[in-house]
């Protein structure tokens, strides 16, 4: 069954196509929204080599020119460095303002290839092709593109919709475990943040989706979706509400940066942020104890950490906080649930963080 989420956002909607053996027809669906007769296909190895012909054969037979710009697997590999050698890539092949960049592969893919496609040129037509359960359930929607510096992650960036998100529930068979486990993480976040009636559909299900079950996991991505569209339709550069869906993130991206990108998947990392929240709500008296239960309940029953790493102290967790991008005048802002479907925004300095003893 293939299920249709659609991005409302004027003459710039797109939809987000969900189901079983869509690689087939991405030569056809690019086609249909781009002008241009050549593609660059961005991609790592190791997708490349498991779904790299099935994509360049659809290309190919609608038609389309087929250049294929490798990088690295990994968030270390999300920097300029990068992109710039996309961009060589993308000159030698002739690409102009009609031809289109497509991410094939994981969050790092599609945030590298959709920045490269935001700037070259100064725009040009982009297709998300997200083949881990993360980048379906989130990174591909919603039109966040960037890459990591340094001191920070997805510092360097911008909002830029892609014209498709096509997500193929095949390309998840041929994940680790460790890469569902922190997909699921970003799916729990919806029922956390949004929808207390989908928080009880995964508490009822996680086993089958961790399995892999066909119908459990079209629907969890489907649903997924769709509340990040209906976020994002409102408040498409994050002014306001969709700052939400941040949830876990201020922690998560502090514990990646701290572990040079290198010990966490991402999903683990905001698996660990969430849980923190989450005690941070209940300590200041925010969240009923057996919600917090729940929610980190939840996080364990998926297979994923929620306790913060103990070889950093506070001071450079607060340094690393203090770089994120939602941080004003030293103050942090956090995604705090208020109950399971509910959130809000509150903003604290350092010293309040230290006294609430999350962190050190």
């Amino acid at each position: 069954m293939i299920r249709r989420v659609e991005v409302g956002l004027g003459d710039r909607s797109y939809p987000i196509l969900i189901g079983e053996g869509l690689l087939g027809s991405l030569g056809m669906e690019v086609r249909a929204r781009v002008p241009g007769e050549r593609v660059m296909v961005v991609s790592n190895p190791t997708v490349r080599t498991l779904y790299g012909k099935r994509a360049e054969e659809s290309l190919a037979g609608a038609g389309l020119d087929v250049t294929w710009g490798e990088m690295p697997d990994g968030e270390a590999y999300k920097t300029l460095e990068t992109v710039s050698r996309l961009y060589d890539l993308a000159v030698d092949a002739e690409l102009d303002r009609g031809c289109a960049v497509v991410g094939l592969g994981g969050g790092v893919v599609g945030d590298t290839a959709g920045f490269v496609a935001a700037t070259y040129m100064r725009g040009i037509p982009f297709v998300q092709v997200p083949t881990t359960l993360l980048s379906q359930v989130d990174s591909s929607v919603g039109g966040k593109v960037g890459v990591n510096h340094p001191k920070g992650k997805n510092m360097i960036g911008a909002f830029y919709q892609p014209r498709l998100v096509l997500a193929d529930t095949v390309t998840l068979a041929s994940l680790p475990p460790r890469e569902i486990r922190a997909g699921l993480a970003e799916v729990i976040k919806y029922g956390v943040i949004w929808d207390a009636s989908f928080f009880n559909w995964l508490e009822e299900n996680i086993e089958g989706l961790l399995e892999l079950d066909a119908e459990a996991i079209t629907y969890a991505v489907a649903r997924a979706c769709g509340i990040k569209a209906e976020v994002v339709a409102a408040d498409e550069t994050e002014q306001g509400r969709r700052q939400i869906l941040n949830y876990g993130h201020t922690f998560g991206h502090a514990v990646e940066s701290l572990t040079a990108y290198r010990r966490f998947r991402h999903g683990e990392a905001v698996a660990i942020g969430m849980a923190a929240a989450a005690r941070m709500a209940e300590g200041m008296g925010l969240l009923a104890s057996g919600d917090r239960r729940r929610i980190e309940g939840l996080i364990v029953r998926a297979g994923l950490p929620v306790k913060l790493p103990r070889d950093f102290t506070a001071e450079q967790y607060l340094e690393a906080m203090a770089h994120d991008k939602k941080a004003r005048s030293g103050v942090l802002t956090f995604i705090l649930p208020s109950a399971i479907g509910e959130v809000q925004l509150q903003a604290l300095s350092p010293s309040r963080l230290l006294s609430l003893n999350l962190i050190g």
